[in-house]
């Protein structure tokens, strides 16, 4: 029988070996493991063999060898089961080991003990797998992103959180695409970050923030596009937003990240002074996130009750940080408010999320000998990608053409006042009609710095 003799002949074909990447999977809890129970749904032990094991996508029926993990800071190992996907587009198998908390959480209960647990799991085992996934609810998601982006120093594989907001046990959910799309991700490209995947976009964990409470589009990276997005062909990686280490230096975790020491104020119309004043006389307190309207502005100007609470907190030691209640956007000087909060000694944000503000202030505060003023600047600064740095040109000379009169004028007005020149300054004031303090050049520039005085304006005038 011809048909026989060639299924034999297929059957006799030694298997091709194909390249494999080792992927170990955290599982802290979430909603993506859940099962029902007469209380609702509760977390639920046993997921590789109930959730994953079933499904043709993460088990080819192969069932490998188990693979060995560290479960322990003396380096105790486990062998644990192992499954392995089918072959993906790009030629290769994610094979895959599971690593379940003793206790599974729901995120709303995750704090900086569940944080340290997730990092330490993932230092144990950072040379036996080639990346990491953990598997996390959604309501404190952004905020474990963004601690753990800044606890895994000099990290050199991918970390991917991800979770679900329907159980993967349910018949429709969002599981089944997001855990297999991390595992993809994490086991064919290169991204040393970690990142936040779902509804098939790979985010930078420290920009994300949560959007939706029930959406399958539950997370947004209002000020970063997505390092990557997954369509039905395959996986678009934008490399040029991948952040990489600028020094080879070996993989380390800092942890005790307290949050106990850091507080997040948000400012509404009629908020007293007196609040504020008494969040920032908390015991233990040393660090404030303050989520102001727009670009960064408060109530009140530079003699008021608000300003001058903010800048006795700031002499005191205790950090104060500046992020902006909208969705996306940036704090900067634009408005006088928020120029004068700068003045007290308050941060600017810039354009980091709440979540990532208030991580990265408890890590920068966990670092040894952090000192208020080291902290400050460095809040200001990214160390994670977190924020945008940017700067603006001053009284730059336009590339083509020639300066009007009144052009002329206003930058060598800024010229003078950038050198610090007050008898340049009056002179230039003197010959001019118009109150050229007022004027902005082409790149919206005003000539005014605080190094001069209106008062020592106005007595050459």
């Amino acid at each position: 029988m011809p048909g026989k003799v060639l299924w034999e002949m297929e059957d006799s074909f030694p298997e091709i070996q194909l390249p494999e990447s080792r992927i170990l999977i955290i599982i802290t809890g979430g909603t993506i493991c859940m099962r029902k129970s007469e209380n609702g749904l509760v977390p639920a032990k046993g997921f590789l063999k109930a959730g994953l094991a079933p499904r043709p996508s993460f088990n080819d029926g192969s069932y490998p060898e188990p693979l060995e993990i560290v479960i322990d800071d003396n380096g105790t190992k486990k062998a644990v089961q192992s499954l392995r996907t089918p072959v993906s587009t790009y030629d290769r198998r994610v094979r895959y080991s599971v690593l379940e908390f003793d206790q599974l959480l729901d995120s709303s209960s995750i704090d900086a003990a569940g944080w340290d647990h997730i990092a330490r799991s993932i230092y144990r085992n950072y040379q036996l797998f080639d990346g990491f996934v953990v598997l996390h609810g959604t309501d404190s998601l952004a905020y474990t992103c963004s601690a753990l982006s800044f606890m895994l120093q000099d990290l050199g594989k991918p970390v991917i959180l991800t979770g679900s907001q329907a159980p993967m046990m349910e018949l429709q959910t969002d599981a089944q695409d997001n855990l297999l799309g991390s595992l993809i991700i994490a086991g064919h490209f290169m991204i040393p970050e970690v990142c936040l995947f779902f509804n098939f976009k790979l985010f930078r964990g420290n920009r994300t923030t949560k959007v939706s409470a029930d959406d399958f589009e539950a997370f947004a990276s209002p000020n970063l596009d997505p390092l990557a997005e997954v369509t039905s062909l395959r996986t678009n990686v934008q490399w040029s937003l991948v952040y990489r280490p600028t020094a080879a230096n070996p993989f380390s975790i800092q942890t005790k990240l307290d949050t106990t020491h850091v507080a997040c104020l948000r400012i509404f119309p009629g908020l007293k002074p007196e609040m504020v004043d008494a969040v920032l006389r908390l015991e233990g307190l040393k660090g404030l996130i303050l989520e102001t309207f727009g670009a960064g502005n408060t109530p009140g100007g530079p003699d008021s009750a608000m300003t001058r609470i903010l800048a006795d907190a700031v002499k005191r030691g205790i950090v104060i940080v500046n992020v902006t209640q909208c969705l996306s956007g940036s704090v900067s000087p634009l408005y006088a408010p928020a120029t004068v909060l700068g003045r007290a000694g308050v941060v600017f944000g810039q354009d980091m999320t709440t979540e990532a503000a208030l991580t990265k202030l408890a890590y920068l505060l966990s670092l040894p000998d952090a000192t208020p003023e080291e902290v400050a600047k460095r809040m200001s600064v990214s160390i994670r990608g977190e924020l945008t740095e940017s700067t603006r040109t001053h009284f730059e000379h336009p590339k083509r053409g020639s300066l009007t009169p009144e052009l002329s004028s206003l930058t060598a007005l800024g010229y003078a006042i950038q050198k610090g020149s007050l008898q340049e300054t009056k002179d230039i004031i003197r010959g001019e009609s118009r109150w050229l303090l007022n004027d902005a050049d082409y790149n919206l520039n005003t000539p005014v710095v605080s190094e001069i005085s209106f008062s020592d304006l106005n007595a050459g005038r």
